[in-house]
């Protein structure tokens, strides 16, 4: 009997199990990992790529990320057109990154969609707002906690605004 052969057999089983080991511990860590990412991480990953969005309401918006932070991403569809798109209103999206963005800090936490909104209010920027059966053009008056007030370009002196609700919102178009 050759007792090398044996041993040495015996020890590239042990070598294959402990790789087919570390193989195994490193598909878990990578699965656990994936498991923490959002999709917001991803787009913030995706920062001038470009790609589409599906909308709630089945409405598509395609171009470059502009920007992206937790409760929204603005995504340029030409040279001059920007549509800001809530975090809640995205079904899917084609042409995302693999990648992860890290989390996110405090200051960009702090950019919620009323604070993007409340900057396009302060512009006077004239806009199209489309919501859930409601689609608006005008200008953001107020921006409240959980709503925005977007008065139509043909209400005209003392007309009466839309009072929107954020969770509503499907996209703000500007330009």
């Amino acid at each position: 009997m050759r007792w090398e052969s044996l041993f040495a057999d015996m020890e590239a089983q042990l070598a294959a199990a402990r790789e087919q080991g570390l193989r195994d511990e490193v598909a878990e860590l990578t699965r656990a990992e994936r498991a923490q990412v959002t999709l917001v991480d991803r787009l913030r990953a995706t920062r001038g790529g470009t790609l589409r969005v599906l909308l709630r309401d089945g409405q598509t918006v395609g171009g470059a990320v502009v920007e992206a932070a937790p409760q929204w991403v603005l995504v340029a569809s030409d040279a001059t057109r920007r549509v800001l798109v809530p975090a809640t209103a995205v079904t899917g999206v084609v042409g995302l990154s693999a990648l992860a963005a890290p989390p996110p800090g405090t200051a960009e936490r702090a950019l919620s969609l009323g604070h993007a909104l409340r900057a396009l209010a302060r512009d006077r920027a004239e806009v199209r707002v489309d919501a859930s059966g409601v689609r608006v053009a005008g200008r953001v008056e107020r921006v409240g906690a959980d709503h925005v007030d977007v008065l139509p370009a043909d209400a005209g002196p003392g007309g009466a605004a839309w009072a929107l609700r954020f969770d509503a919102l499907m996209a703000v178009r500007s330009g």
